[in-house]
């Protein structure tokens, strides 16, 4: 199947899963739990307050070399929004795309997402642990805090 025609299948919608697709055109679904949900939440209220002069997207669908793979949240700029806002998924990544850990994650898939993000733009790359515990990557490596949002806190409690 291609995205669109995910998008478009009645039988896939309104489902309680988050639903990708990898490079054979397979489809990957995971389930979602509460506590995912409160992070995705927290961490997209927060983008939203702390940079107004961009966009804040949920499950946001990117185009990647492997497939197209869906960012927990994520901000653009403005100026990019322009480019993707019409996109059934982004042709190019948002500026901040973050993942948040799920029991069905591993440590190379979340590797393998921003590799693949970072491929497609993306300036930094945020992975939010099971306790709410951030880690901020950018396209050189780790770093300590966020440096297109510095004041964004390194841990969501409930």
């Amino acid at each position: 199947m291609t995205w669109a025609e995910i998008c478009q299948d009645k039988n896939l919608q309104n489902l309680p899963y988050k639903v990708e697709l990898n490079r054979r055109g397979k489809i990957v679904i995971s389930p979602t739990r509460n506590k995912h949900g409160f992070y995705q939440g927290e961490i997209a209220y927060l983008l939203r307050k702390m940079l107004p002069h961009g966009h804040v997207l949920v499950e946001c669908a990117i185009d990647t070399m492997e497939g197209t793979y869906v960012a927990d949240a994520a901000w653009v700029s403005a100026q990019r929004f322009k480019v993707i806002e019409e996109e059934l998924s982004c042709s190019i990544a948002p500026e901040i795309c973050v993942e948040v850990w799920s029991r069905s994650n591993s440590e190379e898939e979340i590797e393998m997402k921003r590799r693949l993000y970072f491929d497609k733009g993306s300036l930094e790359f945020w992975h939010c642990d099971e306790t709410g515990h951030l880690t901020f990557f950018s396209t050189r490596g780790k770093i300590e805090f966020s440096q297109l949002c510095p004041e964004f806190p390194q841990r969501i409690q409930p």
